[in-house]
């Protein structure tokens, strides 16, 4: 297959969360298979280096033509497009920026715009998240009687459905979509353009990260007000599992970490513990617990119950690491917390390094999430050995096992209820387990044992592209 890769991010060139990391990996998990992948992102302020000009194009869009220029870099191999139009990209953030609709619509049309500019006809352009999500829209309305465009297949790929880009209608009709398109069946939702939405109604076929957040997304709680038509597209609709970059996260090459380890030199990873305790600045104890959490700090990553569930864990002996950025009513309260308990220790930024070091020196990894649609982070801590405790929602129900209900097949600790309490009670199970030692050690390799790189999912995605192209 010939695939175009649309994303707003992509690892290591532009990333602010998952969709960077699995831009970055997916791509090159698909070219290891023989598909012939190339990415297609904006050129933002950060991204200085390319490779080559392959000069202007021109995208008919805001009712005349706009001129952009077309250059080239690659991540590990695999060919990168950059849509370089300094006004709406040149900037130091990726997003967050008040005509983000403007830059964005402009990246949808400019996706189909630089196609005969590449010389790049792909089978099928792989859109994800909102971002991109107008492509569809334009490539079954506006390039419809083009033959040249006949043939490309489109797919978008839901990573979070809260985020759907919604604006006015003088966005819509800076578009130049065709009129018809603005209604109930196209890309109107309740007065406003939803990106999203235009996507899932226009795209020959629909995906999410995980199977058990495909059938999340179709119900009321979940859907945003989405869930109706994806249950309309359930037919177009399914659930593939995101992976991690196994070279990236690998504790037996990864640099950014004390003591490298394998499965079978897992006792070299208490020096891991003991380096970021003392980095951290806490109490040095190998058998003091050491939970770690690296997360946006947002209500969707369950902060409104882990800021109440902390003092409770602290109480119970353990140790905590947070990572992470976000919003301001949850860095607060942590912040006060670590100033007052010296077993917590809150770094409020993101810190790439500081990731590897986390995954690597805790007993733990908290996930205690609102919603999931996939997450990494659960993901690389196995692969670290480090035990998840999560909540069972989205891809953490699908990756993570609890070991109490399943000892032999177990590989972290769960809890349903979105509740403190139940978080709470959670971590004392695996405090008690961890303090028993009786199937510590075993269940530590078991999570190494878990194999989420991206090959089986890659070629999932490979069949995905397929069923595409034959529909």
């Amino acid at each position: 297959m010939k695939v175009l890769f649309a994303s707003a991010e992509a690892y290591p060139l532009a990333k602010v969360g998952g969709l960077g990391d699995v831009a970055g990996s997916l791509p090159k998990a698909l070219s290891a298979l023989g598909h012939d992948v190339r990415i297609a992102l904006p050129r933002y302020g950060m991204i200085r280096e390319t490779k080559e000009d392959l000069g202007p194009f021109q995208v008919r869009i805001g009712g005349g033509t706009e001129e952009a220029h077309l250059r080239t870099s690659s991540i590990d191999g695999v060919p990168v497009y950059l849509i370089d139009k300094p006004d709406l990209y040149d900037r130091p953030k990726v997003y967050e920026y008040e005509d983000d609709g403007k830059r964005f619509g402009f990246f949808g049309k400019a996706l189909l715009d630089l196609l005969p500019a590449a010389d790049f006809w792909p089978d099928v352009i792989h859109c994800n998240d909102w971002h991109s999500a107008l492509a569809p829209a334009f490539l079954k309305t506006s390039y419809a009687d083009d033959p040249r465009y006949g043939s490309v297949k489109s797919v978008l790929t839901i990573h979070n459905l809260q985020h759907q880009g919604l604006f006015g209608r003088d966005l819509f009709d800076w578009t130049g979509l065709p009129a018809a398109a603005w209604s109930p069946e196209g890309v109107e939702f309740y007065g406003k353009l939803n990106f999203m939405k235009a996507g899932i109604v226009y795209a020959d076929l629909v995906n999410t990260v995980s199977p058990t957040y495909a059938k999340e997304i179709q119900t009321p709680e979940y859907g945003y007000g989405l869930d109706g038509l994806l249950r309309a597209r359930a037919s177009v609709l399914s659930g593939i599992l995101n992976g991690i970059d196994a070279d990236v996260w690998n504790p037996a090459e990864d640099a950014h970490v004390a003591r490298r380890y394998t499965k079978s030199s897992l006792d070299r990873k208490v020096e891991n513990k003991r380096a970021l305790q003392k980095e951290a600045k806490l109490p040095a104890s190998a058998k003091v617990p050491l939970l770690g959490m690296v997360s946006r700090i947002t209500e969707q990553k369950g902060l409104d119950v882990l800021i109440p569930a902390l003092p409770q864990l602290l109480e119970a002996g353990a140790q905590v690491v947070v990572l992470g950025a976000g919003e301001k009513k949850y860095e607060d309260p942590l912040a006060d917390l670590a100033k007052a308990n010296g077993n917590l220790v809150a770094y409020l930024k993101y810190d790439e390094a500081l990731a590897h070091r986390i995954y690597a020196g805790s007993d733990f990894f908290l996930m205690p999430s609102k919603f999931e649609p996939c997450g990494l982070g659960q993901m690389i801590s196995l692969r670290y050995g480090t035990v998840p405790i999560v909540r069972a929602t989205g891809g953490l129900t699908d990756t993570v096992t609890d070991v109490t209900h399943d000892p032999k097949h177990g590989n972290g600790f769960v809890f349903s209820e979105y509740a403190p309490g139940a978080l709470v009670e959670a971590t004392h199970r695996a405090l008690d387990f961890f303090r028993s030692g009786r199937g510590w050690a075993s269940l530590r390799k078991r999570a190494m044992a878990s194999d989420f790189s991206w090959k089986a999912s890659a070629a999932e995605y490979g069949r995905w592209y397929a069923r595409a192209v034959a529909a």
